[in-house]
């Protein structure tokens, strides 16, 4: 290889390298300010999310709102970053009919087609209960076996401590899915 054959393949070679390296810093830029990943441990999430499933999580300029899953980062009894639906806010009064398995959001039962099976656990926390203002109701979609807010070990969480919402299934590749809107 003479030196005019050296100068040609290093320039071809700075010119796949730059943008390459552009786009991995633009990549673990939004990683760190933009979006995060998280992987679900557990079944408390269960039909929606599965145990391993890897997510996407949106932080930028988030507000809560009913029906988002949340990731929550909030100091608790299990010393765990929890997963889990977003049901009440401030304001908002909730019961529970364990007898029939209705969720109700300041007396009107919630349509949850996402819960694997009605609501008949009520844990410690005494219903009906009034979610103070900055602060949330959460519960898993597998509501006999999740511990959320209807239990005086996780409790109402304040809204600092949800770091995002959920908004993308990333794996297994064969379930990815968006978690958008209303559709889910």
């Amino acid at each position: 290889m003479n030196q005019q054959e050296g100068r040609s393949a290093g320039r071809w070679f700075f010119s796949v390298l730059e943008p390459l390296v552009f786009y991995l810093i633009l990549i673990i830029l939004c990683f760190t300010f933009l979006l995060r990943t998280t992987v679900v441990v557990g079944a408390s999430m269960e039909p929606t999310l599965h145990d391993g499933d890897v997510l996407v999580i949106s932080r930028v300029g988030y507000q809560p709102d009913y029906g988002d899953m949340v990731v929550i980062t909030k100091p608790n009894y299990y010393d765990e970053v929890l997963l889990k639906r977003i049901i009440a806010k401030g304001g908002d009064t909730i019961d529970i009919q364990p007898e029939t398995g209705q969720v109700l959001l300041n007396g009107y039962a919630l349509f949850e087609p996402y819960v694997l099976e009605p609501t008949y656990l009520v844990d410690d926390v005494t219903f009906p209960v009034t979610v103070p203002e900055g602060m949330l109701f959460v519960m898993g979609d597998n509501r006999n076996r999740s511990s959320d807010s209807r239990s005086t070990k996780v409790g109402m969480i304040e809204e600092e401590y949800v770091l995002g919402r959920v908004i993308l299934r990333l794996l297994p590749l064969g379930d990815m899915s968006w978690f958008l809107g209303d559709n889910y």
